[in-house]
């Protein structure tokens, strides 16, 4: 049998014998050495193992034809090359002539991959197990972002058990005496109902949870995901998200989320590395993440990596699929809402593919059916388009090339506006393997977003642009220098381009432009101090500066604009500074739990203005940190208590935290955000604090799943000048969640999902009083957020129907029943002192004030069909 393991390169054909050789016949002709490896190979069914970091097969070399044993064409093959070789009972080892064998330590390293489609497995676990079992202090280690991992351990014979949530273990035995390179291909796990469900082991990947050192980090299958309950059908990335603990919603249907008393931008969302700056469809009804491009989720809310930075609260890390390098495959969704189209494959057969998906709704095509003409002429759709090529240059070399755009337009005439706006994102990665400890990523990032309100008539032309550019270089470096320390660092550096706001034909209403270079370095370390205790910590060194050309606008102590300065095209006229030091560690109390702590401190450089009352994104602009508007500071502690039971068939876990925030921004009352040069005085700064409780059970195992999460948070600020100077609710405060959900097998062919939310009703401002003045009802307001709207909850069902099976069935399809909310809750965005909304439902206040409540969805249906082929 024939089998051909690739890391950096790797050939091995099982079941030789070196003794046995038998002779082969080779025809003359030019070839690199890899290739002349791979035909000795099959012909001579020859086990070859070698360590890519130091050897190279990309020489070409011209042999004549000749017949005789491998061994005997090997030395022909390698004789004006750096390159020798050992013969062994059942296989041929090739080596650096300099190379010493017998070293006291080896090193393991190479891929782990997805049987089938190539894709490499983030997170995926190797670990080396003794005695025919794991453990209870486990050796071990994790792939990388790139599916990348490398260990070193002593000269001798080893058996290793190579997991990932949702495939099946694989176990090898393996006598390591020399470095050598080594994929792993793993097969997705089948699901059979008449025994055990298998789709996942968590008892296989114990460095995951318990015993990782990182607190607060949420690996989301994107498979699980999609059997997740979803608004309409449209599975969504960011809804699963609001769903764990530690996170607040704005709004019904909206995709901002809050982490941990932060607010809406102090979270980091990447894809494929790229910053996302408004990841909202639809007004934030969907998000901009199409489902079938997505392989992998990564979720921090303890606290991120010193790798990353320019956000106080969390980061969500989205990786797009790959491409499957070994076969064409189609596959999407038509649903009532939109219809999703993917197609990927291999360019050449195991060296490069790409993957292209494509989501568009179509609710503007009914609106052209309208009799109406201003309806006809009325547009409401949004589209994605995801991309991704990538190629393996050569053993130590690959590159990816991926990019996002996506658009959305909400134009009505006949209410006289129209809102568009859109995100564009490309990635471009070269993965560099050094050595066999060493490897790096250098990565060239371009992302952008634009805004436009237009609420241009016949009367007046009146339309507002606001856009934010980034175009960023980066490079991080992993060294694995032993089984106890894997060491990180590098650096990023990126130029913003700031257009906050600016209406067309003129200049006095607009706000300068800002131009801004934003740095980091960084170097940390993951640490196995002993048996119990790992430990990973590093430190960030942070560095923003304004760069001209650009206008400052001076104010005085009272907010007010006083004069404006230029300041010349390349000076450097602002710089701030931060060192942000991170810490996280983990103490085993026994084999099924442990103890950890967290400390973060992070800056960020840049603040979201956005109008909250509506629980809509419907107002976004991007505002920098300059002269008069300090940047953001957060020092993050947290402490966790982590469990297993029954084998790891439930989780739980329970996490505190206290969060420490500085220069946090708001707005003074009635503040003018749109048509307003002097938008900065309009912001107010001060300190934020936020504390809470999460707790956390899951069960992993069996034909029923779910998890239940209650949190306990409080998120309140103190701004000069509001309030009273008092701390008051942040608009995002909701003391008490809930969210629970499963997943039942009903049968081979049926299964359902459900998700039920609770939350406390989000602070508003509110009337505490009116007076008539002039045949006109005036509100008088009190406190900040002092009123909260109705408390929040729904449940959500989801029926997938799969077809029967068939044998050589070549398509994989499914129907998606759902409904969005079941029981009718009529959940508040906002409320309203207006005559006007009379027939909107009602609310009231402690002191029996009614107010109009505004509500967007009831109970919502939906089916969708999905397939592959």
């Amino acid at each position: 049998m024939r089998c051909k393991l690739v890391a950096i390169v790797l050939f091995t054909i099982c079941n030789p014998l070196v003794a046995q050789q038998s002779q082969i016949r080779i025809e003359t002709k030019e070839a690199t050495i890899g290739q002349w490896i791979e035909e000795i190979s099959k012909k001579g069914s020859i086990n070859f193992t070698y360590n890519a970091g130091t050897i190279s097969l990309d020489k070409r070399i011209k042999l004549m034809a000749m017949q005789g044993s491998p061994s005997e064409i090997l030395k022909i093959l390698f004789k004006d090359t750096e390159i020798s070789f050992i013969e062994r009972k059942n296989k041929i080892i090739l080596i650096h002539s300099n190379q010493k064998v017998n070293d006291n330590s080896v090193t393991l390293s190479g891929y782990i991959k997805e049987h089938g489609s190539g894709e490499s497995l983030i997170g995926a676990t190797l670990l080396v197990i003794t005695k025919n079992r794991v453990e209870d202090h486990p050796l071990g280690v994790v792939s990388n972002a790139y599916g990348f991992y490398s260990i070193t351990l002593p000269i001798g014979q080893y058996e290793l058990q190579y997991s990932y949530v949702g495939y099946e273990t694989k176990r090898i035995q393996l006598t390591l005496d020399q470095s050598l390179t080594q994929t792993i291909a793993l097969v997705p796990a089948s699901t059979q109902l008449d025994e055990v469900v298998i789709t996942a082991n968590p008892d296989d990947d114990p460095l995951q949870k318990v015993y990782a050192p990182v607190m607060g980090k949420t690996n989301m299958d994107i498979g699980e995901i999609k059997k997740m309950p979803a608004l309409m059908g449209e599975v969504d990335v960011i809804k699963s998200i609001q769903t764990l603990p530690g996170v607040r919603v704005q709004g019904e249907g909206s995709t901002n989320f809050f982490v941990r008393g932060g607010n809406a931008d102090q979270n980091l969302i990447l894809l494929d590395e790229a910053p996302v700056y408004n990841a909202s469809h639809l007004m934030g009804f969907f998000s901009v993440f199409n489902p079938d491009a997505i392989k992998n989720v990564q979720f921090y809310r303890s606290g991120m990596p010193a790798q990353y930075g320019g956000r106080l609260s969390s980061l969500l890390e989205i990786r797009m699929k790959e491409g499957n390098l070994q076969k064409f495959s189609a596959s999407g969704g038509i649903g009532l809402t939109a219809s999703r189209l993917t197609l990927e494959g291999p360019i050449k057969k195991e060296e490069s593919s790409f993957i292209i998906s494509a989501r568009r709704t179509y609710a503007d095509l009914f609106l052209k059916l309208s009799a109406d003409d201003f309806t006809r002429k009325s547009a409401i759709y949004f589209y994605d388009l995801n991309a991704k090529f990538n190629w393996k240059l050569s053993h130590k070399d690959k590159v990816y090339l991926s990019g996002y755009f996506g658009r959305d337009l909400n134009k009505f005439l006949s209410l006289q506006y129209a809102i568009d706006w859109g995100n564009a994102t490309s990635t471009l990665r070269w993965n560099h393997l050094f050595n066999d400890r060493l490897f790096s990523n250098t990565t060239l990032l371009y992302s952008n977003y634009d805004y436009l309100i237009d609420l241009s008539n016949q009367e007046i032309n009146f339309n507002w642009n606001s856009q934010i550019q980034d175009y960023s270089l980066k490079s991080d470096f992993t060294y694995y220098a032993n089984p106890s320390n894997q060491i990180s660092f590098g650096f990023i550096s990126t130029f913003h381009q700031f257009e906050p706001g600016q209406r067309d034909g003129t200049d006095q209403l607009g706000v300068p432009d800002v131009n801004a270079l934003e740095s980091g370095l960084y170097i940390s370390n993951e640490q196995r101090l002993s048996d119990r205790l790992t430990a990973e910590y590093g430190l960030r060194f942070s560095l923003y500066q304004l760069v001209g050309p650009s206008t400052t606008i001076n104010f005085d102590s009272q907010h007010s604009p006083i004069s404006e300065s230029k300041n010349n095209k390349g000076d450097f006229y602002k710089t701030y500074t931060g060192l942000e030091p991170r810490i996280s560690a983990r103490y085993l109390l026994n084999p099924t739990s442990s103890i950890k702590l967290n400390y973060n401190r992070s800056k960020q450089y840049m603040q979201l203005l956005s109008n909250l009352s509506l629980g809509l994104n419907v107002f976004d602009i991007w505002f920098p940190s300059t002269a008069h508007t300090s940047p953001q500071a957060a020092d993050h502690y947290s402490v966790g208590y982590y469990k297993d039971f029954n084998q790891n068939k439930y989780e739980f876990s329970i996490e505190s935290y206290y969060k420490k925030m500085s220069n946090q921004i708001d707005y003074k009352n009635h503040a003018q955000l749109i048509m307003n040069r002097y938008l900065e005085g309009e912001l107010r700064s001060g300190v934020g604090r936020a504390y809470g409780a999460e707790l956390s059970i899951k069960k992993n195992k069996g034909r029923v799943k779910g998890w239940f999460s209650y949190n306990y948070s409080r998120a309140e600020r103190k701004i000069l000048e509001l309030n009273g100077n008092n701390f008051y609710n942040a608009s995002y405060d909701q003391p008490h969640a809930i969210s629970a959900g499963t997943h039942l097998e009903l049968s081979k062919r049926w299964s359902v999902s459900t998700n039920f939310v609770y939350a406390t009703g989000r602070p508003i401002t509110l009337p505490i009083e009116s007076y008539r003045y002039e045949d006109q009802i005036v509100p008088v307001y009190g406190s900040r957020n002092a009123s909260r709207l109705p408390d929040y909850h729904r449940l959500d069902v989801t029926f997938t129907l799969y077809p029967k099976e068939k044998e050589n069935r070549k398509n994989d399809s499914h129907w998606s029943f759902g409904i969005y909310n079941i029981y009718d809750r009529h959940n508040a965005s906002t409320a309203f002192v207006s005559a006007e909304l009379e027939d909107i439902d009602v609310i009231k206040t402690k002191d029996n004030s009614a107010y109009q409540k505004l509500y967007l969805f009831g109970i919502i249906p939906s089916v969708t069909y999905n397939f592959k082929f």
